[in-house]
């Protein structure tokens, strides 16, 4: 009679166990065909709705022009806030970098966000339960190197000042520095430079250290006597030779020690270009991290991939610029062109390698969360498993074993069962 009771005591048991498993795999975790309306509505964005496929940025069939390798693609910055580790921003005038630099000291998810007093201009960016700083930028540090410091400054400038900064006290450990910095469009950066001076701007304080030293008069001779250039034409503006706007974006990233610095008689001025070029896509490619002003979205998606930070809100896409608004004809832009050869090439082999570091991060990632869906699927499958083979052994019977372990085996091969189709990588 005992036995007969548990029996009928079993079956409905069984059979609510067996509808809630079905339901699961109907109906699982990740998916959201079961979930309710509100609840919808009320889940975060996700990385596939921030940055959607597919790419219209990146064409079906991409014609490579530039031989980058794996690991030119794979940056993964192994970046220890807690420890020795800095990012240095390398700022290039009219590039976004303002705005970008914002976003380092306000908009990233921190243990111990930077600290912005209304009013002040810095902020103080310090490591958890360090007073130590783990960020050179203008928000954070100031031009401590120098207003709008490149390359050649800031690689022989910034560990003497971060080690200056640290606590006398403190253990002087070896610091990894990690460069990032923002390039735009040559013709748009030109021009918005064009009218940043014509408004009064100069960057006359800069300092152009290069080999110990800054340039002389001779070497860098200024394009205006007054105490600015306001209201400029844009005429005399490409007239000038000596302009700093010309080809900004290779100089300020290239390693000018390998042209004589500012001396323009040390080699000739074709040589001159090819080696900054260079250097100039070289130390770019080896930076830790680098975006481009036209593309935030992806600039902000490739930052937190790089370095494992995520950023509150997200980054705002503005075409409205005062570069934008300039009208020239075609004749005016092939000359700018012209002037800005090296900065043209440059970017051209930036836009082409952010994208295709951005492709790669997105089938990684697409490849990771394929990963984690099997990995909770087998998990589901196990914790079943158990929980029938508890069932069984509390209710017991030879029949009924047989017939639930083959229900455990279909189980298995319907979960094991997978559609690699999915994994083609269409070009």
């Amino acid at each position: 009679m005992e036995e007969k009771f548990s029996r009928l005591i079993f079956i409905p048991i069984a059979a609510v166990v067996f509808l809630m498993i079905g339901y699961q795999y109907v109906c699982p975790g990740d998916s959201n065909t079961c979930r309710f309306r509100s609840d919808v509505q009320q889940r975060p964005p996700t990385s596939d709705s921030l940055y959607p496929e597919p790419d219209e940025d990146f064409p079906a069939k991409f014609t490579s022009k530039f031989n980058f390798t794996e690991r030119d693609l794979d940056r993964h910055a192994d970046f220890n806030i807690r420890g020795d580790d800095v990012m240095v921003f390398l700022h290039i005038q009219k590039t976004g970098g303002t705005t970008f630099g914002r976003h380092l000291v306000k908009n990233i998810q921190l243990e111990q966000p930077c600290d912005c007093l209304p009013g002040q201009r810095k902020c103080t960016c310090h490591r958890p339960g360090k007073a130590e700083s783990w960020l050179f930028s203008r928000f954070s540090t100031g031009w401590s190197c120098g207003l709008h410091a490149d390359w050649t400054e800031l690689t022989s400038c910034v560990p003497v000042v971060m080690n200056k900064k640290d606590k006398k006290n403190a253990p002087k450990n070896k610091k990894n520095f990690y460069y990032i910095t923002m390039l735009r469009d040559p013709v748009s950066r030109y021009l918005s430079e064009w009218k940043h001076v014509q408004r009064g701007a100069t960057w006359k304080t800069a300092l152009h250290m290069c080999d110990g030293r800054p340039p002389t008069q001779d070497e860098l001779p200024a394009c205006y006597s007054g105490e600015d250039w306001t209201g400029v034409p844009l005429t005399d503006f490409m007239n000038c030779p000596s302009n700093l706007a010309n080809n900004r974006q290779v100089r300020m990233l290239a390693d000018l020690s390998l042209v004589g610095c500012y001396n323009m008689s040390s080699m000739s001025e074709l040589e001159r270009g090819r080696v900054l070029l260079a250097s100039a896509k070289a130390n770019l490619r080896n930076m830790a991290f680098f975006g481009l002003t036209e593309f935030q979205r992806k600039t902000q998606y490739l930052f937190e991939r790089t370095f494992g930070l995520r950023f509150i809100q997200a980054f705002t896409q503005i075409n409205s610029t005062r570069a934008a608004s300039v009208g020239i004809s075609e004749k005016v832009r092939w000359r700018i062109e012209g002037l800005n050869a090296l900065d043209v090439e440059l970017y051209e082999y930036a836009k082409e390698l952010f994208l295709r570091r951005y492709q790669f991060n997105r089938q990684q990632q697409h490849q990771e969360e394929r990963l984690r869906r099997r990995q909770d699927r087998q998990q589901r499958q196990r914790r079943h498993r158990n929980y029938l083979v508890e069932l069984l052994r509390l209710g017991g019977g030879s029949v009924a074993e047989e017939e639930e372990e083959g229900e455990v085996k279909v189980l298995e091969e319907v979960v094991t069962t997978e559609d690699y189709s999915s994994q083609v990588v269409r070009w």
